[in-house]
Order: structure tokens, then C-alpha cells, then sequence
């Protein structure tokens, strides 16, 4: 199993696909018996990540396309001077890398945010996947439009809410994700720092700050070491004026 990445460790598989617990999950759309064959023959294996490794860099040719099974992570790309732009964020069910299988090589890194569990396909296997199974190769395209989607709604966001909305819409984007995803054990903690919050809406770090602040203050959340506590859900979406994300199962990979 190749990697270029940093700080990751090739790992035993210890997820078969017939146990993969988001299948578990009403968030998901679950296989038919003959994809869950066909997708149990397309990974080859897992990867696990530490916080803060690397796991596709901007400019890089990758081997593989990975879904996340466990964790967060980001993705984001760097001017020249080093400023970053987070262009979204990554959790369980989500794929990563598939712009490099289909462009050539990939135009933005992806870090991950706390450790992080991929299951590892073979882009050398996705022409079989097209060819064989329409329903899975639907379900790509899926997963491209609904990325597609959510871009449109962040800078919707960046480009008309107030600081204020902008930063109550990305909590509760993450929060509503969190849970569709599994994740957190339901608690109501999104693991992202104050540089990541600034990072994502193109704030200053101070601004940023006082911004939490007044969403503390009205009570809809609570920033701790390394991470926001939802109180407050519901308030947080109306305070953003945002729809929240479609209902119904999505499909995965």
C-alpha cells in the first residue's frame, strides 16, 4: 500500500466491508449484496493518520483514492506566502482523492484534524467500477455534485453573511455533519481550533475570537481547549439563516 504522506502508518485491515459500521449508520445508503462484493474487492487495504499528518499534498500523483472510515480532517490549499485557505472539511463516508484519479494530480492537500482511519482503493480499479457497476459510478457522481453543493453554500456564505451568520453557519454545518457521520460518540464537540475557524471564513484571528465570543455570550456555544461545544443547534441554524443539509441516506464508498 503506497503513501506519500506523512507521519501515516500502514495498518492492518481491520474493517472488512461487511462490518464497516457505517453501514450501520440511517445517514448512509447501505450496498446491495453484489456491491458490497465489488467494493470488498476494490479496497486494498487501510491507513491510519496521526493529528496534523498530511495525507494528499497540493501537485501530487496518488496511487490510491481513500474513504474516510474514522475522524476528521480538512482540505485546503496555500499562496504563495503561506496563507491558507480551508476549503472544507472531511468525515467518515466522505472520499478523498478522487480529483486526483481524474485530473491528474490533486489541487489542494488534505490534513487531518484529529487521527484519522482511511479504508485504500486502487484508482486503477475505478474504470472496472464504471463499467460493471452503474449504480456505484451514480453514486460517484453523487458524492462529486453534493461537494459541488456544499462549495456553493460556504461561499454563499463567505460572500454575503455577516461575520456573525458566517461563523454561526460553519458550527452548525460541522455539527449537523458530525452527526450524520457518527462521530464524536454523540457529544456535541467539533474539534477545530480558533486558526481553523479563521482559516475556513477568511477572518482575521481577532475577529475571529470576538466573534465566538458573541455567539458564547448569546449561548449557542462554548469554546473549549481545542475544540466548540454545541449548546444551542437549532439557534445556531436560525441565527445563519441556512436550511440545514438535505434529509435522507447518501451513499459512500
Amino acid at each position: 500500500m503506497a503513501s506519500s504522506s506523512t507521519g501515516n502508518h500502514p495498518s492492518k485491515w481491520r474493517t472488512p466491508c461487511h462490518q464497516c459500521p457505517l453501514r450501520e449508520l440511517p445517514g448512509f445508503r447501505d450496498f446491495s449484496a453484489k456491491e458490497l462484493d465489488f467494493v470488498s474487492q476494490f479496497k486494498s487495504g487501510e491507513l491510519l493518520t496521526e493529528r496534523g499528518a498530511t495525507i494528499l499534498v497540493e501537485g501530487m500523483h496518488s496511487a490510491h483514492l481513500f474513504t474516510v472510515l474514522s475522524g476528521w480532517a480538512f482540505r485546503y490549499k496555500l499562496l504563495p506566502d503561506g496563507r491558507r485557505q480551508i476549503m472544507n472539511y472531511v468525515l467518515p463516508g466522505d472520499l478523498i482523492g478522487l480529483q486526483g484519479t481524474l485530473m491528474g494530480e490533486m489541487d489542494h492537500s488534505v490534513e487531518a484534524l484529529t487521527p484519522v482511519t482511511l479504508c485504500v482503493f486502487e484508482r486503477s480499479k475505478l474504470e472496472r467500477l464504471f463499467e460493471r457497476h452503474a449504480s456505484l459510478a451514480y453514486d460517484l457522481t453523487w458524492i462529486a455534485a453534493h461537494e459541488e453543493r456544499i462549495l456553493d453554500e460556504h461561499l454563499l456564505s463567505i460572500g454575503r453573511r455577516t461575520a456573525l451568520e458566517r461563523t454561526a453557519y460553519l458550527i452548525s454545518f460541522l455539527h449537523q455533519r458530525a452527526h450524520v457521520a457518527g462521530v464524536n460518540g454523540g457529544r456535541r464537540v467539533i474539534p477545530i481550533t480558533q486558526q481553523h475557524v479563521a482559516d475556513t471564513l477568511g477572518l482575521s484571528l481577532v475577529h475571529t475570537n470576538k466573534t465566538l465570543r458573541k455567539l458564547a455570550d448569546r449561548k449557542l456555544m462554548r469554546w473549549q481547549d481545542r475544540g466548540c461545544e454545541i449548546i444551542d443547534p437549532d439557534g445556531l441554524q436560525a441565527l445563519a439563516g441556512w436550511e440545514g443539509l438535505p434529509r435522507g441516506p447518501r451513499p459512500f464508498i
